[in-house]
């Protein structure tokens, strides 16, 4: 049976040779069908070759126009880098570097140079090598080639080698032979100190975790309590605030310390202004008259000589005949806004404990949200309150005085000796005393007082600097007294080797030498080794427990990372400092405040404050918002300044990362085995295989007939 067929082509006929199918199936019917001829083929060749023509042609203005592009993107790379030299070296011809500052500084010229001179040595020196590892690279060096095997070294004319062979096979000696054994025993010495800073960092988080998990907290006894609330027992308190020339914030901490709830007849608050600038006098002065209208015990007090800095400020402070009449001093300094009950709850925890000198409070930061820095800065404090103050604090009554935001009990000053200008670090100096005399301390994690972080790099660097050198000048000091105290071997072991030598000592040397100068050589000296655990595993899980007290700072760890490397710069130098007493030791600049809490807190306390006591709070107020406008309008803007060393030790892991990443990626190799004597030195994919096991065998000797490893 036929059935009618089908047209595949088209309408029109087509001219070919027909094809027959039969189906066996009788279900099926046969369909003949026509194959297509050779003018169709041609047309659709044809049609095929205008369209290829097309996207060709599409194709080129494509890639015209994205050539177009980067050529645009080049040239304003080219243009920003240019002007990014031409601003470099227009700030420092002009002076504007770390070097530069408005205040003045003791430091002497060159020892202040001398640390960046070491970290510039190293930079050229890594600079030196990279290049010549890529210069080796780009001549073909390795040890298959016939004229640069180690027997050519020790036997061929100098005058057939060129210089390049000359100088790169000498340094490949002396690499081995001199630089790796020190440079890896230095290595090893930095991990075990390493290691045994991350086993203290690890105990001291595992007792934090221990303190929440029981919820320890001190806790005052509730006779002391009955006698403040129903009582009305109150004993005798001296508040004092040292300042010097922090005309940013003078206003907020007055006026919180006047509002504190405390019985005015058994309270007297002391101004000690060590300012040395008329107009800043002038401004305290009134603040203080003002105050003193209102009802409140506030006395002024400035010092004609000013020695000592704020130790000698504290210790004038306490020189007066009234001071005997008090039994607690509390201290804070200008930039401290305590919360109006602070006195209420911690005064109790002095009741009935009669070996208790100190009652720590924590520190709250009302600008920690300002910009990256006070993220970072956050990150530190709060695991020094949350872990390691409190921590000391529950298991052995001792840990380091801050400086402010503290009661102290007036007898256990006098009898550690008072204040002592010897050290920059007086809070420090007192506290290890007073342990030493068998005071015991208290933290109170849960008490916080709310003051400022610094928001320039310029302060905090300078903070850091005097908190990193004065223990350093405090340890040199105090490890005779520490030796002969008459108190456990327990409390003497704690006291040099962890407060002292682990926590000021030990972390600044290895996190700079290990991670700066160690880690960097070891990419341009392969042979000195460092473990993968060392530079990745374990800090990673040190600073994920830095930020464990912080956890909406986990966003910042790698930030983190990165800061702390370069805060060791200004932390190792410190330390160096003040150990061996060089010229920036005794160096102190008062800490810069930028008055941020004045802006919004001091506003809305003033308006309370005058509500309830004042009563004509419209002129007062309007003064308050006046002078913080007028303050802020008169800081003057000061250009970014370029920190040398921070830059010099930048480049110098970039070119360590430039090096490592070479490397890895097979452009440069260049390993000796000191051990073994074994050669895997520059080889590279065009090499000739057969002569390697004569190179590594000629290497062998004759590495272990110069040098006896």
């Amino acid at each position: 049976m036929a059935l009618p067929s089908f047209n595949w082509w088209g309408k029109g006929s087509h001219k070919g040779t027909p094809v027959v199918v039969t189906m066996e199936n009788p279900n099926w019917s046969m369909v003949e069908l026509e194959a297509p001829s050779e003018s169709d083929f041609q047309t659709s060749t044809v049609t095929q070759e205008k369209a290829r023509g097309k996207n060709a042609k599409q194709l080129t203005w494509v890639l015209l126009l994205k050539a177009h592009r980067a050529a645009g993107c080049l040239t304003s790379v080219a243009s920003t880098l240019f002007s990014l030299g031409s601003t470099i070296r227009r700030r420092v011809i002009s002076g504007q570097t770390d070097n530069n500052d408005s205040t003045p500084s003791t430091e002497n010229k060159t020892v202040k140079t001398r640390f960046y001179n070491c970290i510039k040595a190293f930079l050229w020196l890594s600079l030196l090598l990279l290049g010549f590892e890529i210069a080796a690279y780009f001549k073909g060096w390795h040890f298959g080639a016939p004229k640069l095997q180690l027997q050519y070294i020790f036997t061929a004319p100098f005058g057939v080698r060129d210089l390049f062979d000359g100088l790169y096979t000498r340094w490949v000696l002396i690499r081995v032979g001199y630089l790796a054994p020190p440079l890896q025993f230095l290595a090893n010495v930095c991990i075990i100190l390493f290691i045994v800073q991350s086993l203290d960092r690890l105990v001291l988080c595992l007792g934090c975790f221990w303190i929440r998990f029981k919820k320890i907290k001190p806790i005052p006894k509730q006779d002391a309590i009955v006698d403040l609330e129903e009582n009305g027992f109150f004993p005798m308190v001296l508040v004092q605030i040292p300042m010097c020339n922090e005309k940013e914030v003078y206003q907020q901490s007055i006026a919180a310390v006047c509002n504190l709830d405390w019985p005015k007849s058994k309270i007297l608050i002391q101004v000690l202004d060590d300012s040395d600038e008329p107009t800043t006098q002038l401004l305290i002065k009134e603040e203080v008259h003002k105050w003193q209208q209102d009802g409140a015990r506030i006395v002024y007090r400035h010092r004609v000589i000013r020695d000592g800095y704020k130790a000698g400020n504290l210790k004038s402070g306490m020189s007066y005949s009234y001071v005997k009449e008090y039994e607690f001093v509390a201290i804070f300094d200008a930039d401290f806004q305590p919360a109006p009950d602070f006195l209420k709850r911690t005064i109790p925890h002095f009741k009935d404990n009669e070996d208790v000198g100190l009652v720590q409070a924590r520190w709250s930061f009302v600008n920690k949200d300002e910009n990256l820095l006070t993220r970072l800065q956050n990150v530190n404090l709060s695991f020094h309150f949350e872990v390691e103050q409190q921590v000391n604090g529950v298991f052995i009554n001792f840990f380091g005085f801050n400086g402010t935001a503290g009661v102290w009990r007036i007898k256990a000053l006098e009898e550690s000796g008072g204040w002592l200008e010897r050290t920059t670090v007086e809070d420090m100096d007192i506290a290890v005393r007073a342990h030493l005399h068998g005071w015991k301390f208290v933290f109170l994690n849960d008490v916080e007082c709310q003051c400022e972080l610094p928001e320039s790099y310029e302060a905090y660097r300078k903070q850091q600097h005097r908190w990193h050198s004065g223990p350093m000048q405090l340890f040199r000091l105090c490890l005779p007294d520490i030796i002969r105290a008459k108190i456990s071997m327990w409390k003497k072991f704690n006291m040099i080797f962890l407060f002292f030598l682990l926590r000021k000592l030990i972390l600044p040397f290895y996190s700079f030498t290990l991670f700066c100068i160690i880690l960097p050589m070891t990419m341009f000296i392969p042979e000195a080794e460092l473990p993968a655990w060392v530079v990745c595993y374990i800090p990673a899980t040190m600073s994920f427990l830095n930020i464990l007290p912080t956890p909406k700072s986990f966003p910042f760890i790698v930030p983190y990372l990165l800061f702390e490397n370069t805060m060791s710069v200004t932390k190792f130098n410190a330390m160096i400092s003040g150990l061996f007493q060089l010229g920036s030791a005794y160096e102190w600049v008062v800490t810069k405040k930028s008055g941020r809490s004045s802006e919004g807190d001091l506003v809305s306390l003033v308006e309370k404050e005058t509500k309830q006591q004042r009563g004509e709070s419209e002129p007062n107020l309007d003064e308050t918002k006046t002078d913080i406008l007028r303050e802020q309008k008169s800081r003057q803007t000061k250009h970014n300044r370029m920190y040398t060393k921070e830059l010099a030790l930048a480049f110098l892991l970039l070119t360590a990362s430039a090096r490592s990443l070479l490397s890895a990626q097979g452009f440069i190799r260049s390993v000796v085995d000191v051990n073994t004597g074994g050669l895997e030195l520059g080889w590279l994919p065009n090499e000739n295989f057969r002569q390697r096991g004569l190179a590594e065998s000629s290497v062998h000797r004759l590495l272990s007939s110069r040098f006896r490893f």
